[in-house]
């Protein structure tokens, strides 16, 4: 490892350990999942969390709550237990394109899998994360659906950086001592976790140098990884935390040796 590189790993674990804390939860949609004690309503409440997790954080934690006001704050019993006049008192719940009918479809769908298998972990048991992702997609929309539903489950095998689902896995894989993540799937190694790319990580990553290309699309995802392996072969995805953190609190452009 070259001098520049090993300051900036030096950098960026302790951007990891400043912003892997508690303080942070209060300003991050995973919040909203932390409200919860019981492993599945953790999972589902993530679940609907992530899926909407894209304009400003406050606004998404605003809308991830209300949404689970809406089924009743037990997010499993919902899935699980809904009847169509639950379903029609969910109409009026709308973030941004992600509307109540997208949301019925995709209750209808977890409850579809959910009857067949304890957690959404199974669909990453003993496959790449590329797999699981698509496996976990295939397993969402061979349900019935509208087209419209589709756009909000991204497509990996069409170069998607999936953003969302990546982060979602993060938040139920890692497990360390800073009690951010949940860690309550055990079956799932954290080095095998993928970077959630978005438009800030990509940012400061080009400008630490550690990213080359220039979309931020899947191939930008293992390229950023890969590298982010180098710095913790076990725990590639902590440096998430230094890198969205850089990017939203402090603006980071340029990394002063």
């Amino acid at each position: 490892m070259n001098t520049d590189i090993k300051q900036i790993k030096e950098f960026l674990d302790y951007k990891a350990d400043f912003y892997n804390n508690k303080w942070f939860i209060e300003e991050d949609p995973i919040s909203v999942p932390h409200r919860f004690t019981a492993k599945n309503d953790i999972e589902i409440a993530a679940f609907f969390t992530a899926l909407i997790s894209w304009g400003k954080r406050a606004s998404i934690i605003q809308s991830a709550n209300k949404l689970m006001g809406f089924i009743d704050d037990s997010p499993y019993e919902f899935v699980m237990n809904h009847n169509a006049t639950d379903l029609h008192k969910l109409e009026p719940w709308v973030y941004r394109t992600f509307n109540s009918r997208d949301l019925c479809e995709m209750i209808a769908a977890l409850k579809t899998i959910y009857s067949r298998s304890q957690s959404l972990e199974l669909f990453f048991e003993n496959k790449s994360i590329f797999e699981g992702l698509n496996s976990l997609r295939n397993s969402i929309l061979i349900q019935p659906h509208s087209k419209h539903l589709e756009k909000h489950i991204s497509k990996v095998s069409d170069g998607a950086a999936a953003k969302r689902l990546n982060m979602f896995l993060r938040w139920m894989v890692r497990s360390d001592n800073k009690g951010v993540d949940f860690g309550i799937w055990k079956n799932i190694s954290p080095a095998s976790l993928m970077i959630p790319l978005d438009v800030h990580t990509g940012r400061v990553a080009r400008s630490l140098g550690l990213l080359q290309r220039k979309s931020d699309d899947w191939k930008a995802v293992e390229e950023i990884t890969s590298l982010l392996r180098q710095f913790d072969p076990n725990d590639p995805v902590k440096y998430d935390f230094a890198l969205f953190g850089l990017g939203i609190y402090e603006g980071f452009t340029k990394f002063d040796t």
